[in-house]
């Protein structure tokens, strides 16, 4: 027996004081309202209704229980309208996880682009080095910056992608020379991203392919933190080129080497979420949004450095 439904159909008879009238409201046969409330009768062991040919009336449990079960019907249709409400109403917070390469140059202004148009909406990020579990975390979205795609249960929907530009600090260069070929950087000092990926970069040009082992100055889980020691003279990085496009653009960095290719594959970012179903509203809304965002021809969320 479906206790809440037989409550409803309870209720409806007494009100209506008709068995054939709560059928016909409730879409069901007159034998079903007869039958759910002598199951409901059943199982609390009580008459609930005196019955006759001419009236119906409630016994003293009954008046008790139809008293009890239109507070929890109250209560709980309440809480189905609320809920229902704020899966379609674009106001909260939404809990953002990025990966760091994307929060430096990315995430800023995708955000800032959707709270322009959508100022209810707030975020509260979480910025990640190593893989982050989105489901346990009771993240709604999250962002990814890898060279491949996430291979997860996850729903996975790409963006964009970046290249990575090998750069120095005019400093450091006129203290330790420019290095012409990937071979010379074994005599520089080296600073590396920790990303899990092999500690070592590649080259190649037509010659063949250049492999490097990294990071005898600095590792660091952060891009930013990459990036931070470059400009203050510590050393050669390679670093995602959205996030370095200003410095080089102002000359606080250099690229070198731009003569060889990078090998390993170009970052890909994505959006990543639990589930195509049953998403809140304002999950969905965002989700579309960075989509859109990135694919328009007039994409105004481009990836840069934040300031």
């Amino acid at each position: 027996m479906n206790q809440l439904q037989a409550m409803r159909v309870f209720t409806r008879v007494v009100d209506l004081t008709s068995f054939s009238l709560a059928a016909k409201q409730l879409g069901m046969s007159a034998a079903a309202v007869t039958r759910s409330i002598s199951m409901l009768e059943a199982h609390l062991n009580m008459r609930l209704l005196n019955r006759s040919t001419r009236r119906l009336s409630l016994t003293e449990a009954g008046q008790a229980y139809v008293d009890g079960c239109r507070t929890i019907i109250q209560q709980l249709d309440t809480i189905e309208e609320s809920l229902v409400r704020s899966t379609r109403d674009l106001s909260g917070t939404l809990r953002v996880a990025a990966s760091t390469t994307y929060a430096a140059c990315g995430l800023s202004n995708l955000l800032a682009a959707y709270r322009a148009a959508y100022p209810r909406i707030g975020f509260d990020v979480t910025t990640y080095d190593s893989p982050i579990e989105l489901i346990e975390g009771g993240f709604d979205v999250g962002f990814s910056a890898d060279r491949n795609l996430p291979n997860s249960s996850l729903v996975c929907r790409h963006l964009t992608a970046f290249k990575e530009v090998a750069v120095a600090s005019p400093g450091y260069l006129s203290q330790n020379g420019t290095p012409v070929n990937p071979a010379a950087l074994a005599h520089h000092h080296l600073l590396s991203i920790s990303d899990g990926s092999a500690r070592n970069w590649e080259f190649s040009d037509q010659n063949g392919v250049y492999r490097v082992a990294t990071g005898n100055a600095l590792h660091a889980t952060s891009s930013a933190t990459v990036r931070s020691a470059a400009l203050a003279d510590m050393g050669i990085a390679l670093l995602p080129a959205p996030l370095v496009k200003d410095d080089m653009a102002k000359g606080f960095l250099l690229p070198i080497l731009g003569q060889f290719q990078i090998t390993g594959g170009v970052r890909q970012v994505s959006i990543l979420y639990t589930s195509r179903n049953y998403l809140a509203a304002k999950v969905r809304h965002f989700i579309d949004f960075s989509v859109s965002q990135y694919r328009a021809p007039d994409n105004t969320v481009g990836l840069r450095a934040a300031a």
